[in-house]
């Protein structure tokens, strides 16, 4: 293969390994913004392009974090799962090679799949595009509720605890000693649930506004375990936005309720009550690692929106909320008063 921009061997060869392209026909690879966890490329063929990503074992950022590559194969089998429910929810899966952690997948073009995340960052706000959101994750959640054989095949528990819990749930305890033992249970609780087949990384970056619906990227976290997960990581970046997109405050946190209310039509696989109560009680946690965990958000760069975020969350996680509307309504009346 000829290539405009010279990859490493072993990415040229899993693309001819494939049948992704011909020995003969030129490629030019181009790195993309892949986030913490991975590498991402562009690679253009001639007439076609297609995308290649692999799983990083230590991740980009500041602390010291750890992940095992195994997940580049959760990943590819959660979009697996999603295409067989979902199929415009997810892009075309090409090729994957579990042992060198690669896969590909079609390459969707930014001009007719823009990131959610940038749309609601330039003040672009839609509500429909949060409903959306919010019915495909419920939509999803339910197709895997009570299935065993998902269960199994995600038994990610270790992943899951190296990506989401210990980074997020127990490095925030770590900086907030008052609120270690409630961090704590919710530790222990998420850990311990498992409900439905969870993707663990539902976040605006994450998410792109497909023409016919929204198209969810990145599952590496993919685990059988607590679905309120992922609505509250959802969530939780809407309010933490709200913070700092001028003139969109309303609407931002208009697009919160909507997506949850969305998300909880779908939602038919425990009493709701039970869901709600979970999704609250993770939500301020996850508002307040956004800030003082392993990951925090690179807008939220104010000194008094980050003392803002801990007073809120930190005040919701000692008093308990039962509903996501509840915490909503807090949030808004802390920004209001």
């Amino acid at each position: 293969m000829v290539s405009a921009s010279a990859p490493e061997p072993a990415l040229t060869d899993f693309l001819l390994a494939n049948k992704l392209a011909a020995p003969d026909e030129a490629a030019r690879w181009t790195p993309l913004a892949g986030g913490v966890s991975s590498d991402l490329w562009r690679v253009d063929l001639p007439g076609r392009s297609l995308c290649v990503k692999r799983a990083l074992a230590k991740l980009r950022v500041a602390a010291d974090w750890q992940a095992p590559v195994s997940r580049n194969a959760y990943e590819w089998a959660w979009m697996r799962f999603a295409a067989g429910h979902r199929p415009d929810s997810v892009p075309e899966l090409l090729a994957h090679d579990a042992a060198a952690g690669l896969f590909a997948m079609a390459y969707l073009p930014p001009e007719r799949y823009p990131v959610w995340k940038a749309q609601l960052l330039d003040g672009k706000v839609e509500v429909e595009t949060a409903a959306a959101v919010g019915e495909v994750l419920g939509g999803l959640h339910a197709a895997s509720a009570g299935d065993t054989a998902l269960a199994a095949e995600f038994a990610t528990d270790d992943n899951f605890n190296a990506l989401r819990i210990e980074p997020y749930l127990l490095a925030t305890a770590a900086a907030h000693p008052g609120l270690r033992d409630v961090l704590q249970d919710l530790a222990d609780r998420t850990a311990a649930t498992h409900l439905a087949l969870v993707h663990g990384d539902v976040s605006p970056k994450n998410i792109l506004v497909g023409p016919a619906q929204p198209v969810l990227l990145d599952a590496e976290c993919a685990w059988y375990g607590d679905p309120a997960f992922d609505l509250a990581f959802c969530v939780n970046h809407l309010l933490l936005q709200s913070l700092v997109v001028r003139g969109r405050r309303a609407e931002l946190l208009g697009c919160a309720r909507v997506l949850a209310e969305a998300y909880f039509r779908r939602a038919d696989w425990e009493p709701r009550a039970a869901l709600q109560a979970r999704a609250a009680s993770l939500l301020p946690a996850l508002l307040l690692a956004r800030v003082d965990g392993k990951s925090p958000v690179e807008y939220l760069t104010d000194d008094r929106h980050k003392l803002f975020v801990r007073t809120v969350a930190s005040a919701l996680l000692r008093a308990f909320a039962p509903t996501v509307e509840d915490v909503l309504d807090a949030w808004r009346t802390a920004l209001n008063s």
